[in-house]
């Protein structure tokens, strides 16, 4: 071709090629053009517009679609900083936004124009799929290969994030480490591809396990890790732990053969199992070596912090209910007694387990084990029916009838069967409903107050007593309280520990009792444990007592001895209002 010198043929030319390049790049949608008015209304646009922004021709005409209505709200000032600019100067800087599909999506672009007689010239370019390809990316380097699950690296960032939210809201957190037991053998008699099949298995039955909040990673060959966020206590990693051995005890499917695979577990927790990612995740290496040091398929926590705790818990938890049907548990009887003469006058039914590894066990140390697992029904009926004919037998004997109470937790309670229970038992045991007192703390009634009066009146009228237990540390109204059918109030012990030093626990015992009598209650005082608390007591006119004063809570033996020392000095010509138990009398001297 030979140059060209001429030069109106060389504009002529350019003009020529630039319009035939214009026309080739909107034609092709590379760039999405559109006619914009300066007010914002789109007047037309080329069809890399319309897909990139989900509409058609049709749609801008009957729609006078704007730029106003397919942007984020938060991008509006981008755009009216930019029409500002067209206007004034002719042109904008390209900037990044985003559209709204008429589908409702996002669609990030890069967005600019220039103005052209009344209105704009706007262009943009999709960014999608290089912001897809970034998150292919990303997915990648943070995700195993052939699980999909996150690996190490996002693990430990996820962890690390964990430990921070910790800090602020003092939550548990459980870290898990997990080998397959002998995976080796299967890669090496069946190959590596069924061992890859039954490793993405694995993963599906791991996240199963957790929630979505959690995490389950895999670290590398046959290890595998699991974030537990926020556990309520240590014993939730184990029920977990628990869970993925039940999970993967099922068979596998591998070439339409049956592979049973185990698993060993090592388990941290934090705060007391470690401060940081490393530290958690050592420790639960170490747990997870013991765990493969005792012929694997088990689950092991870290030993030396405070995760002690968490095995005996786990420990209790497990043996709970074999406890109950080899009769470990057993019933005490504490004494309560009369402030004015120091006659018995009732005693309360407290649980005790005889564990065979930890010795005897008190309510404290088992008790929230059984309300979170729900053997708390079954060993309250249990404590309820062996007391209950423990007294009718008392009784039987010729003993004075004694007020028998006893404790329900709220979950009982709120059981639908609850009150044919109660009837199921009194029936059995021939036990006269007056001699039968229910305690119910106030968390057991404000939950469902209507609900709760219903109850306690229908118990009422087959006769028993009802007392609030601990009052005082709940969340009832004295609206509510004048309403409840209650014959007790039992004062926490928390509010007599102090009650000789502290005005704020003194002012508040006497303010109960002062309550209780303008209702027509009786007033029980817990855990009494001193001659100046008993002073106190006696002074404000607290009518009934129980506490180490006076006696622990007593074996059935224990407390027959005491029974038939009150009808030795309650005879037909000495019985009278001042009649006091030697027992009980000397206990009250001076030290």
């Amino acid at each position: 071709m030979e140059p060209i010198t001429d030069t109106g043929a060389l504009v002529e030319l350019f003009r020529g090629n630039l319009e035939s390049g214009l026309r080739r790049i909107l034609e092709s949608q590379l760039i999405g053009v559109a006619f914009i008015e300066f007010n914002g209304v789109i007047i037309t646009a080329n069809d890399g517009f319309l897909q990139t922004i989900g509409y058609t021709l049709a749609d801008l005409a009957q729609e006078q679609l704007s730029l106003h209505q397919i942007t984020p709200p938060e991008h509006h000032r981008l755009d009216e900083d930019a029409f500002d600019k067209l206007k004034a100067f002719g042109k904008c800087a390209v900037y990044e936004k985003e559209f709204l599909r008429k589908d409702g999506s996002r669609v990030p672009v890069f967005f600019g124009g220039v103005s052209l007689n009344d209105a704009a010239v706007c262009f943009l370019i999709d960014l999608s799929h290089d912001r897809q390809a970034q998150e292919r990316l990303n997915h990648l380097v943070n995700h195993d290969a052939l699980t999909d699950l996150p690996n190490q690296v996002l693990f430990r960032d996820r962890l690390k994030q964990a430990i921070a939210l910790s800090r602020r809201n003092d939550q548990l957190q459980g870290v898990l480490l997990l080998n397959l037991d002998r995976f080796k053998t299967i890669n090496d008699s069946l190959g590596y591809t069924a061992g890859d099949r039954i490793l993405q298995s694995v993963a599906q039955r791991l996240t199963s396990c957790v929630r979505s909040s959690d995490t389950v990673a895999r670290f590398g060959s046959d290890e595998f890790a699991i974030l537990l966020t926020q556990i309520g206590r240590p014993q939730d990693a184990a029920n977990t732990a628990r869970a993925i051995k039940e999970v993967l005890a099922q068979a596998f499917l591998c070439n339409e053969q049956e592979l049973f695979i185990s698993s060993s577990i090592g388990i941290s927790v934090y705060p007391q199992d470690g401060q940081d990612s490393p530290e958690l995740l050592k420790n639960a290496g170490s747990a997870l070596d013991r765990a493969k040091k005792k012929g694997g398929n088990s689950f092991e926590f870290y030993t030396s912090g405070g995760t002690t705790h968490a095995l005996k818990q786990l420990l209790l938890e497990s043996n709970m209910r074999p406890g109950l049907e080899r009769r470990e548990f057993t019933v005490e009887y504490q004494p309560q007694v009369d402030v004015k003469n120091y006659r018995l006058v009732g005693m309360e039914a407290l649980t005790r387990w005889e564990h065979p590894q930890l010795g005897l066990l008190y309510p404290g140390e088992f008790m929230s084990l059984a309300e979170d697992n729900g053997l708390i029904i079954p060993i309250g009926d249990w404590v309820m029916q062996t007391a209950c004919a423990q007294n009718k037998s008392w009784q039987d004997a010729g003993f004075e009838p004694l007020r028998l109470s006893v404790n329900f937790s709220a979950r009982q309670f709120q059981q639908p069967g609850f009150i044919a229970t109660v009837a199921e038992i009194l029936k059995e045991s021939n036990l006269d409903p007056r001699w039968l007192e229910l305690e119910l703390t106030e968390s057991a009634i404000v939950k469902e107050p209507e609900r709760a009066i219903e109850k306690m009146q229908e118990l009422r009228r087959m006769g028993l007593r009802i007392a609030i237990d601990d009052f005082g540390t709940g969340y009832s109204s004295l609206n509510y309280l004048k309403r409840f059918p209650v014959d007790t109030l039992k004062i926490d012990k928390s509010f007599i520990d102090d009650v000789c030093s502290d005005p704020h626990d003194a002012a508040i015992v006497r303010a109960i009792v002062t309550l209780g009598h303008a209702l027509d209650l009786t007033v029980i005082a817990e855990g009494v444990e001193t001659h100046e608390q008993l002073d106190f007591l006696t002074s404000v006119g607290c009518d009934v007592i129980q506490g180490f004063l006076f006696s622990k809570s007593l074996t059935t033996d224990a407390f027959r001895e005491l029974l038939m020392e009150q009808l030795r000095v309650s005879t037909p010509t000495t019985s009278n209002s001042t009649t006091r138990l030697p027992s009980i009398t000397r206990r009250l001297q001076p030290l």
